[in-house]
């Protein structure tokens, strides 16, 4: 009977060390974020340098949407195939298959790009926007710079070899970020898992999406795989369970089966092992605080930035979270105004300080009100 219970306790131990262990996987690099906190979970060799292949796609659609979301571009324009497009449809490249000197909308390219894969779709929309595609590379890195991205550098619009196209699991983990709060209904399309070209001049095609996880319905939504014989399998991929949202980049899977699996394994794993918690949602979340001679016995407070904090589950119920301010904050208060800050403790350490502001001007009474208060107070200490 003993010797039952202390094999019982080993394998105890055992599962719970293997619980908030890493996950085990075998690839080069890969890095997973809290979309909200923007909390690295997991890392491996973050920054170590590779060629993103197909994920370079990703800030192709980036540059489209943009100009979409500007008004500068509409997704019926129309773009005429080059022959050096055509050229890779012919190529035995990942492609929609288009047809020299055909005009192609915006949205049947974009689509090309994002569910088929298309490198003469990404060359396509590439020439049609810049001129040329060295043009377009260089939109591209400027995207970059401005997310972030200090370890990337992108020589084409689709990812096809060229050893001066690299980046990081890091940088595109920042960047499909950037894509699904930038562009949250045109990220839509990353889930679809079929598109149907209705081409000039022949059959329609229709080809399914090459990410993996989309069929297995777990909450996974996007994004984009990669291959390359020198990087072997990649992908970016994004997973929501409720609101919560999680992002995994990981390069070096061997076969296409270790890059599903994997993938799905490095994010299983956040959500099982780590929470994140919603404190205050920007400009949303109101925190009364007491005023002093005001119109309104309270002041709405907010903040101007969300505050997501991501813990280890084991690490919840240390969590504790503070209004702190000098009061009953004296009026008037202009809109805008400090008043207070918020204060995240983890255990006895402060981990986040935000400040709050008012929402609104709150004014003070008339000086007849402002009297009777203050004896009020002096009377009875009531404030």
């Amino acid at each position: 009977m003993t010797k039952i219970i202390i094999k019982l306790i080993a394998l105890y131990f055992i599962l719970i060390a293997n619980l908030f262990s890493n996950p085990k996987v075998d690839i080069k690099t890969a890095i997973l974020v809290d979309y909200d906190s923007n909390k690295i979970i997991y890392e491996l060799e973050p920054d170590m340098s590779i060629y993103p292949a197909s994920m370079t796609k990703i800030m192709t659609s980036i540059i489209v949407f943009d100009l979409l979301k500007d008004n500068k571009l509409s997704l019926d324009d129309k773009f005429i195939i080059s022959e050096k497009a055509w050229r890779l449809s012919q190529s035995g490249y990942s492609s929609m298959f288009l047809m020299i000197n055909d005009e192609v909308s915006v949205e049947n390219l974009l689509k090309g790009i994002i569910i088929a894969s298309g490198n003469d779709a990404c060359v396509a929309i590439a020439e049609g926007i810049a001129g040329t595609e060295e043009n377009f590379a260089d939109i591209m890195n400027e995207k970059a710079s401005e997310i972030g991205m200090t370890n990337t550098n992108f020589a084409n619009s689709s990812g096809i070899n060229d050893p001066d196209n690299y980046s990081t699991v890091r940088d595109i983990a920042m960047m499909s970020q950037y894509l699904i709060k930038n562009h949250p209904d045109y990220y839509e399309w990353f889930k679809e898992t079929e598109f149907t070209w209705d081409r000039t001049g022949g059959d329609p095609i229709t080809q399914g999406n090459r990410n993996p996880l989309l069929y297995k319905r777990v909450g996974v939504d996007g994004i984009k795989t990669g291959y390359l014989a020198v990087e072997k399998y990649s992908l970016a991929s994004s997973m929501k369970r409720d609101q919560r949202r999680l992002i995994a980049v990981a390069s070096g899977f061997q076969t296409k089966n270790a890059r599903s699996s994997g993938s799905l394994k490095i994010l299983s794993w956040g959500f099982r092992n780590t929470d994140t918690f919603q404190i205050s949602k920007k400009d949303e979340t109101i925190f009364p605080i007491k005023s002093w001679l005001g119109k309104k016995s309270y002041i709405d407070g907010k903040t101007k930035e969300d505050i997501f904090l991501t813990l280890k589950k084991k690490q919840a119920r240390n969590l504790k979270v503070y209004i702190k301010y000098n009061g009953p904050v004296k009026a008037p208060v202009k809109k805008d105004q400090k008043i207070g800050q918020i204060e995240v403790f983890v255990k006895d350490e402060l981990v986040k300080n935000v400040p709050i502001y008012a929402s609104e001007n709150v004014d003070k009474v008339n000086v007849f009100k402002s009297l009777f208060m203050s004896l009020n107070y002096l009377i009875w200490g009531d404030v």
